[in-house]
């Protein structure tokens, strides 16, 4: 017992150090999924950091990506190349939990030896999935500048891509929930869950995209399809432009609309939790609450394209959406009319 409150408490501080938003959101999980849920997660940002380390050349960045990855793509570990991993990168970390993360890999990996089977297993799949996307990422946008930009294809590219990076998290999410809570493995059809889980990742993923797009143009990446660019008579680089904004507010209208369909289903997925779960409630209420909010910030801000203006509810906001679903229990009625309100007007 008291190694298993050492291994929370090491999880735990971790997982302030890399995320304190995360950390909240871990905080308020029922306690039965919380070492799943933090493991997922602090591997999840391990690899993205691995591929995102600047000061590392590309390639090798790839390889050290997929040397991360063989450690989800079967049920043993090797503690040799969890230790290049963490000697090569921990010491090139700007983040300073980021670094921690990295340094604390071996510990992270001593917990998740110690789960079940089948919890290691959900694991390994979700993981393998993400890193996918990241070296999807990696594959596609091989620039590391706005000089070396470049676009995806197509909306079905994109689609793709938004699942690998955050869909299936809803899958691995509905999964663990159906295992381990008994409201939820007897209220749910898991299979139908597990789609829509799918459809609330993605909402969240393409609200990042739309919020980040300035920044992310500028690292030579650009996730608005050429597809949607063409016909707006828009290349790639004219995003770099505030200019372009009167040409691309049709392509956000729609990309917003699209947004809203997926996070509609994720309101759906929220309300579908079983009244007294309201631990679990309160951690998928916060996340789309947050992404609705940004998306109304979109929406009504002037130039999306200007990155002198990045879009970012503030803090206060987040405290305020954390207090009120809070103080009202998570509950149906007053958490779906807090939701319309935000969402009236948003197409």
């Amino acid at each position: 017992m008291q190694s298993k409150r050492l291994e929370t408490h090491v999880l735990r501080d971790i997982l302030r150090q890399v995320s304190r938003s995360f950390y909240l959101t871990l905080a308020v999980l029922p306690r039965v999924v919380v070492k799943q849920v933090g493991l997922a997660y602090l591997f999840a940002r391990a690899a993205d950091t691995i591929a995102d380390t600047g000061q590392v050349d590309r390639n090798v960045r790839v390889t050290f990506l997929h040397r991360f990855k063989r450690q989800f793509v079967r049920d043993h570990l090797d503690w040799d190349e969890i230790e290049a991993i963490q000697a090569m990168l921990a010491p090139r970390q700007n983040h300073p939990g980021e670094r921690t993360l990295l340094e604390q890999l071996p510990s992270c990996f001593q917990m998740y030896q110690g789960l079940t089977a089948d919890d290691r297993a959900a694991i390994r799949q979700v993981l393998s999935v993400l890193i996918s996307g990241m070296e999807m990422d990696l594959d596609r946008f091989p620039g590391e500048s706005e000089s070396q930009l470049t676009a995806l294809s197509s909306m079905e590219e994109l689609d793709d891509y938004i699942y690998k990076v955050a869909g299936c998290v809803g899958e691995f999410w509905t999964d663990l929930m159906c295992a381990h809570l008994s409201r939820i493995r007897r209220h749910w059809n898991r299979e139908a869950k597990r789609q829509i889980g799918v459809r609330f990742g993605k909402g969240l993923q393409l609200t990042n995209i739309l919020k980040d797009l300035p920044t992310d143009l500028r690292r030579g990446r650009c996730y608005i399809p050429l597809e949607f660019l063409a016909p707006a008579g828009l290349q790639p680089g004219d995003l770099l432009e505030k200019a372009a904004m009167t040409k691309f507010r049709p392509i956000l209208h729609q990309l917003v609309g699209t947004t809203l369909a997926h996070l509609d289903q994720g309101w759906v997925y929220t309300m579908a939790i079983p009244g007294l779960e309201v631990r679990l409630r309160l951690a998928c209420m916060w996340p789309i609450l947050i992404a609705l909010k940004t998306l109304r910030l979109l929406t009504t801000c002037d130039n999306v394209l200007d990155p002198a203006h990045p879009l970012k509810i503030s803090r206060c906001e987040v405290y305020r959406i954390i207090a009120t679903t809070t103080m009202t229990g998570a509950g149906k009625v007053t958490g779906t009319a807090y939701w319309g309100h935000v969402r009236k007007g948003m197409g």
